[in-house]
């Protein structure tokens, strides 16, 4: 039987969603079913001085109206967000003057302020939606409105307004890392030092599904949530918590979710808040976020403030860096991860020999942030590309040579960046010199040619990446021959798009030697999944291979034993091979689902190989797995518009193992996608005096479509990274971090004749324009 591995099968889940099929959180429709609505904040921070429920209660339909103090009340719990979950190799940020960290605790409902606009700060149930709508809209509440900051340079800022009255200020996390005395002596000797003072704009992730969920309790006291997330058992844990009952008395189920990239991965208080809501009433409760909703309540990404310098000599070698990185928290501390990715990655593929970062997090009263997809790469990919870009120009190199020079070579793994990450393996300078070849970097000159014969400005750009894949180290799964000739393989990690069932299908088939059609893959369901850390930080392929393998192999040794008595033979005369057992030498032998038949009626068997072939495998991982690549990018501008098209775009990734490259070309398109979004189009535009969000609605947030989109050139490339028995790395986020340096590169090589330096993220047709006029009007 040919290997599964490697092989670009179609996915199976297809057929399903494109026929209706699906079964997503709004799906879920169940008898008796209340409707919830949020009363949300109008302020972006105001003082809750009352809140009259009469209104709301006297209308049609109003089944209650419930507060923050009415939670406290009843005794629900903080949300127990866990941000600062890094586990080794990710650092651990620590403030600088050895204080303790301000964490504020998150309740389901605020009781004394609302913090950004759309907090939800009361919540209305009724027979239907529209009447739960409008019972929120009936409530009144005593506002006392206050000063707020959404900018995180002036949050930042001592005497700025603060988001939390208990803490000393918005800053909670001021920390080091790096060698400060070796990176100043570097400085001092440098030939050249380039310099970026930035802000990275704040993203949203906009899943194509809004959010929702319904809750219902049985008669036992158990209940039962429908919540679309990349991890069931997070959320079953921290629903429990909040709800103050045991962890075995709920379930969720995922179901289909229709986009994640990370931002569907924490608890909301809207699942806590309908399952309290049920449990009061006695019925089933659904909310339903509208996209206005989700735009303003929905963690949101990036926002990265940063002042960043780096030493050259002469020939181009970068001798050091240091950054002082500002991340904003938003208004909750829900998570440190893309502040401290982004201070551990920082360095990205090459060899800086001294670093220091100071790094902070600071709270502001907008939505809270959250690892969106690659978190804190992006940002740091933007400076220190930008910055190899500018040392470039400076000392008159060329932009592809100087990168070449300072990537960290083959024979240098591991390789220790100096802020703690060590990298496992690689070959970055034949991935970019790949990238280089399928772009024609050579030939550019004659295209720029063309373009120009033609009234456009052409440019070209390139950026490295490193992708760090590391996340929650813990995974499991339960895998089960059936005789009836199937092999299910209970899975800990959330598919919300990826091909999953695809994917691990293909692992278990290769491993098994069993056709690909009977691999049947569950999860998303916590009455199946009892341990798994979802999906995040491009851990799931590489987590789940690990546990699907080992669960197998116990199989199969379990399966040898059976095999050996049922063919009346030593175990040690049992091979296997294409789903079957045989005894060597001979034609002698017995299917694999036969030995599961003969396991379920356990006749002549010992007691411990009775019952259903099954075995189930967990681990505890804490190794880095690296991922790397290159990505290359012409632009068009169009000078009288500023508009930015695409002729070319190539991106070369070396995923380690690559187990099924259409699918990890997808992800490599929607990465760019994502990535050319944060470039030219994307920002949560918030009014600096009222706080309010300007763009929320897809009327005002720009998202990449389909015709500004180029046709890719994709090229995976295979380093097996040596932390795990099939050398995956992660193959999901890689296109998201290097595109926005690589496009405005481009942009910017276009525009060099113009003298324009800098554009600052997105670099919109208004940007771009307005960037030719003033460097035409000098």
């Amino acid at each position: 039987m040919d290997g599964m591995i490697g092989r670009s099968v179609t996915r199976t889940e297809d057929e399903r969603l494109l026929t209706g099929r699906g079964s997503f959180s709004d799906d879920i429709v169940l008898p008796g079913q209340l409707w919830a609505a949020m009363v949300r904040s109008p302020h972006a921070h105001a003082r809750i001085r009352g809140i009259d429920k009469a209104p709301a209660l006297a209308m049609p339909g109003v089944a209650a109206v419930l507060t923050g103090a009415d939670a406290l009340a009843d005794g629900l719990r903080r949300i127990p967000h866990n941000p600062t979950h890094s586990s080794p190799p990710d650092i651990i940020l620590e403030n600088r003057d050895g204080s303790d960290i301000y964490i504020p605790h998150q309740h389901v409902l605020p009781v004394d302020k609302a913090r950004y606009v759309g907090e939800a700060v009361a919540m209305a149930v009724a027979e239907t939606r529209a009447q739960a709508m409008d019972a929120a809209e009936a409530v009144a509440i005593d506002w006392e409105v206050l000063p707020a900051v959404v900018d995180t340079w002036e949050a930042a800022a001592p005497g700025a307004p603060k988001v939390w009255d208990e803490a000393p200020g918005n800053v909670c996390i001021d920390a080091e890392v790096g060698d400060r005395a070796a990176v100043e002596a570097a400085f001092a000797g440098a030939h050249y030092v380039a310099s970026l003072r930035t802000a990275v704009a704040r993203l949203a992730g906009v899943p194509m599904e809004p959010r929702a969920a319904t809750a219902v309790w049985d008669a036992d006291g158990n209940l039962t949530v429908w919540h679309g997330s990349g991890g069931v058992v997070r959320q079953k844990k921290e629903l429990a918590h909040v709800l103050g009952v045991e962890d075995a008395k709920v379930r969720v189920v995922a179901g289909d979710v229709g986009g994640n990239f990370g931002t569907r991965n924490p608890m909301y208080v809207e699942a806590p808040l309908v399952a309290w809501a049920a449990r009061r009433t006695g019925r089933p409760v659904k909310w339903r976020g509208d996209r206005t909703e989700i735009f303003l309540t929905d963690c949101q990404a990036r926002d990265l403030a940063a002042e960043a310098e780096m030493a050259f000599d002469a020939e181009g070698n970068i001798l050091a860096l240091r950054s002082l990185n500002i991340g904003s928290l938003g208004a909750h501390t829900i998570s440190f991860v893309p502040v401290t990715k982004g201070v551990e990655i920082i360095c990205l593929a090459y060899r800086i020999p001294h670093v220091w970062i100071r790094a902070q997090a600071v709270h502001s009263h907008t939505p809270p942030t959250y690892p969106y997809r690659a978190a804190g790469r992006p940002e740091v990919h933007w400076i220190t590309e930008r910055l190899v870009e500018i040392g470039a120009r400076a000392l008159g190199l060329d932009r592809a040579e100087i990168r070449q020079r300072n990537l960290v070579r083959p024979d240098e793994f591991p390789h220790d960046n100096g802020l703690g990450l060590v990298y496992d393996a690689g070959d970055f300078p034949n991935n970019m010199a790949l990238a280089l070849d399928d772009a024609d970097w050579a030939g550019f000159e004659a295209r720029r040619a063309q373009s120009a014969a033609t009234g456009r400005l052409r440019g070209i750009g390139v950026s490295t990446y490193l992708d760090l894949s590391t996340g929650a180290p813990f995974e499991r799964s339960d895998v089960t021959v059936k005789p009836e000739g199937e092999i299910e393989v209970v899975i800990g990690t959330g598919d919300s798009g990826q091909g999953h069932c695809t994917s691990f299908a293909q692992i278990a088939a290769d491993v098994i030697e069993a056709p690909f059609e009977t691999i049947r893959v569950v999860q998303g369901d916590t009455a199946r999944v009892k341990v798994g850390g979802g999906s995040h930080s491009g851990r799931s392929m590489r987590m789940g291979a690990i546990v699907i393998t080992q669960a197998v192999d116990a199989i199969l040794e379990k399966g040898k034993r059976i095999a050996a008595i049922a063919l009346e033979v030593a175990e040690a005369d049992i091979e296997y091979a294409g789903a079957q057992f045989r005894v060597a030498g001979t034609d002698r032998r017995i299917g694999l689902f036969e030995v599961a038949r003969l396991a379920e009626a356990g006749e002549g068997l010992p007691d411990e190989l009775r019952g259903p072939l099954r075995d189930e495998a967990q681990i505890e991982f804490r190794k880095a797995v690296i991922g790397n690549g290159a990505q290359v990018v012409e632009v068009e501008v169009d000078p009288e518009t500023g508009v930015v098209t695409f002729p070319r775009y190539v991106a070369v990734d070396d995923v380690g193992r690559a187990i099924n490259p259409q699918l990890i070309d997808g992800q490599t398109h929607g990465g760019i996608a994502q990535g050319i979004g944060q470039a030219i189009f994307e920002a949560c535009a918030y009014d600096p005096e009222s706080g309010q969000m300007r763009a929320a609605s897809f009327m005002d947030y720009a998202m990449p479509r389909a015709d500004v989109l180029p046709s890719f050139t994709t090229r995976i490339t295979e380093s097996p990274s040596p932390t795990n028995r099939l050398g995956i790395k992660a193959g999901s986020e890689g296109g998201t971090p290097p595109a926005p340096p690589a496009i405005v590169n481009a942009i910017l090589d276009a525009l060099h004749g113009l003298g324009v330096e800098h554009i600052e993220l997105p670099a919109t047709p208004l940007a771009v324009w307005q960037a030719i006029r003033n460097a035409r009007s000098g």
